[in-house]
């Protein structure tokens, strides 16, 4: 996976609308216009762990932010305050495996279609290079 990182938790924190304990990223490794690689260690005091085990909730939590940090960042780079957003729905998700306390994950988020604030991603998770999850999420920017 990525080993680079453009930025670290405080700067991924300022660039999504959830505020701790509900941020889910802090690690962004890649950005292009239509991707974005992103990533998050799971704290033991993760409000999406329950007996030493990142549950679905959290995976899927993660999954939308990483979504979010493209957009905020996307908004970053040219200066402006990005809109809010919302999962506008989430299609075919896969989990294959739970992460554990500990563990650090990557979400690699590629869009497919944007039209009108709404965007339609591709998301890809990994845990030490094996898939634990996908799925495809349309979001929508709020007007």
């Amino acid at each position: 996976m990525e080993t680079t990182l453009l930025l670290e938790k405080n700067a991924v924190e300022n660039l999504l609308p959830q505020k701790f304990p509900f941020v889910m990223v802090d690690k962004m490794y890649s950005f292009t216009e239509t991707s974005l690689v992103a990533g998050l260690k799971i704290e033991n005091d993760n409000i999406f762990s329950d007996n030493d085990t990142f549950l679905e909730a959290g995976l899927i939590e993660h999954m939308a932010q990483s979504v979010a940090l493209h957009t905020g960042y996307q908004f970053f780079l040219k200066n402006e305050t990005a809109p809010t957003g919302y999962i506008g729905s989430i299609k075919e998700i896969e989990i294959k495996k739970l992460p554990k306390v500990n563990d650090s994950i990557q979400s690699t988020i590629t869009i497919l279609q944007e039209f009108a604030g709404i965007t339609l991603v591709d998301i890809v998770t990994y845990l030490n290079n094996e898939e634990i999850a996908n799925g495809q999420m349309k979001t929508v920017l709020a007007k």
